[in-house]
């Protein structure tokens, strides 16, 4: 049940504490796999045809109905190339450029973007804050950026994988959309992440196909369990909980959770990869930030 303007119940702040851990340390196991020789493609399609094998199980446990009408899978087909492709997929490749922390920041903007998607197709009113808001937290990822961007050695490789950083997050919300459509029709959440994560493997295997790439993946320990890791916490359990969240209270308030985990991302970042913090840092991190929290404040 939709609930956008309800006072948050126990079971929502479980909710967010699941998305903002499992969401927060999936950076550097996408980091960690996007480092490996065997193409995004091929990682990604792994990723989701495992989890959603693993939620069609779930869904079976149960009880919830498998079986759901063509109009259903005509959603779960775009929520599978949207949440389940092009998303990961352009994170992927901007993690062989940037660093996972700063990835994750710029994913933070999605609970920007969730409230003016949901503006264009489902009419929610944007107030003035939500304008303001989404300037200072774009000004805060600029100003996060400007010392790579601008650095002889880093600043292409920094300017693409901001890119593809960007059409990452826009693929996530058009998701969102979906999913929120999706849940307001009555389709039960587990059966259809799990589809839509089946349709997404579908979509990266005729890709792989068409590209000529290798389905094997890399049997090394790291690959290996940072597969396990993003395939149960990141996409299993986190996704579960977040379309759960998003049905319930609503893209907006679900989006705060977004801007939760890029916290969690940067001290992972800071730890496993050396992400060094500089003034200019503090100051994005804290722009971004706060320009999402004034966004999606009541």
């Amino acid at each position: 049940m939709n609930r956008p303007a309800a006072r948050l119940q126990g079971y929502d702040i479980l909710l967010y504490a699941i998305v903002v851990f499992a969401w927060g340390t999936s950076w550097i196991g996408i980091h960690l796999q996007a480092a490996s020789p065997v193409p995004p493609e091929v990682s990604v399609f792994w990723r989701f045809l495992l989890a959603g094998l693993i939620m069609m199980a779930l869904a079976l446990v149960k009880g919830e109905r498998l079986a759901l009408p063509l109009q259903a899978h005509k959603l779960f087909v775009l929520m599978g190339l949207t949440l389940f492709c092009v998303n990961l997929v352009m994170f992927y490749h901007g993690a062989r450029q940037i660093s996972s922390g700063l990835l994750s920041v710029v994913f933070s903007m999605a609970s920007v973007v969730n409230l003016g998607f949901a503006y264009l197709f489902f009419g929610q009113k944007l107030e003035w804050r939500v304008l303001l808001g989404a300037a200072i937290g774009t000004l805060g990822v600029f100003v996060l950026f400007v010392p790579q961007i601008f650095n002889a050695d880093l600043g292409h490789a920094t300017m693409i994988g901001l890119l593809f950083s960007v059409v990452g997050t826009l693929s996530f919300c058009c998701g969102n959309m979906l999913s929120f459509a999706s849940q307001r029709s009555g389709i039960p959440v587990i059966a259809g992440t799990a589809w839509s994560m089946l349709y997404g493997a579908g979509w990266l295997a005729a890709f792989c196909l068409v590209s000529g790439y290798s389905f094997m993946p890399d049997f090394s320990v790291v690959y290996l369990g940072s597969l396990a890791f993003v395939v149960l916490s990141a996409s299993v359990l986190a996704f579960w909980a977040y379309l759960t969240l998003l049905g319930r209270i609503g893209a907006g308030r679900a989006g705060y959770a977004t801007v939760m985990f890029p916290l969690v991302a940067l001290a992972v970042s800071t730890v496993a990869e050396g992400y060094v913090w500089t003034p200019l840092a503090f100051v994005g991190v804290a722009l971004a930030l706060g320009g999402n929290v004034l966004v999606l404040r009541r």
